[in-house]
């Protein structure tokens, strides 16, 4: 059961980057990004299409290329696609997302196909350090968690601590008088998806090193993503963390029981909280 729980918290990493950037563009604008696991798969193949122009070589180095990229097309769709679905109607934001998880999955498949693709690491996927005679845990998985503890921890801090993360707040809470305040509410919305999308290409890129990627992924890895987010509490940092492990724990203990159990059992674990709390494990608090 200690190399259940051990693994389920690894898996738990992932999942949180998968659900960060939908936590970030729920908490910021309401926006329920129905094409978030498409994106994912998206900052994979760039990674992957990175890499064929530079002979397959540095898959770090291109992922970190990809990042500012993935800034700058955060920006300019919200500002220039997404601000226009914004209000208190969600149908538009939901329907011209699902419009853009359509096209990217056609997209992919036209230029890659839909064989599935991984980027390797030199080896670095199958490498682990023993823990005693029983269990092991490999290097790639400690490093998404790694990364996803901290990615969690900026959030928490840019929004806490900043000039910036005090205008998420305000636009968040009250976007009118937030606007009669000075602020630019569109370019902070702007602001706020280019972050997400950095968060976005760096799930995708880490999904890609730890297992293959296909265009047809996308749907299943937003099933994990939301389901983590609605387990913690919608725009909650530290509570998507918490249900990307509840969600990773419970899906590994299904697998422990039957292989055919393990996403099951994630799904029966988020229709009790959506049923017993729907607010989430740990909303967020408003101030």
């Amino acid at each position: 059961m200690l190399e259940t729980l051990v693994q389920g918290l690894l898996l738990g990493g992932l999942y949180t980057l998968f659900a960060l950037g939908q936590s970030l563009m729920f908490g910021v604008m309401r926006l329920t990004n129905t094409a978030q696991g498409d994106f994912i798969i998206l900052g994979a193949f760039a990674v992957i299409a990175g890499m064929s122009l530079t002979g397959g070589e540095a898959p770090w180095l291109v992922a970190l290329a990809v990042l500012p990229v993935a800034f700058g097309f955060g920006y300019v769709l919200q500002r220039f696609v997404l601000n226009g679905t914004l209000g208190k109607d969600p149908l538009p934001s939901l329907v011209v997302t699902f419009g853009l998880s359509i096209v990217i999955q056609n997209l992919l498949l036209e230029l890659f196909s839909a064989d599935p693709r991984a980027i390797e690491t030199g080896g670095l996927s199958t490498q682990g350090i023993a823990l005693g005679d029983a269990m092991s845990l490999g290097v790639l998985p400690l490093v998404v968690l790694a990364v996803a503890l901290a990615a969690t921890g900026a959030l928490q801090w840019l929004f806490a601590r900043t000039a910036l993360g005090r205008s998420f707040r305000a636009v968040s809470d009250d976007r009118e008088i937030a606007e009669l305040m000075g602020l630019n509410a569109k370019k902070v919305y702007a602001l706020a998806t280019a972050i997400a999308f950095v968060l976005i290409a760096i799930a995708g890129a880490l999904q890609g090193m730890r297992t293959t990627v296909s265009p047809s992924d996308g749907p299943l890895l937003l099933l994990f993503a939301f389901e983590a987010v609605i387990i913690g509490g919608m725009g909650s940092f530290w509570g998507t963390l918490a249900g990307a492990m509840i969600l990773g724990v419970t899906q590994q203990i299904g697998f422990r029981l039957d292989p055919g159990w393990g996403i099951w059992f994630g799904h029966i674990v988020f229709l009790a909280v959506l049923v017993l709390r729907p607010q989430g494990l740990f909303p967020r608090t408003r101030g």
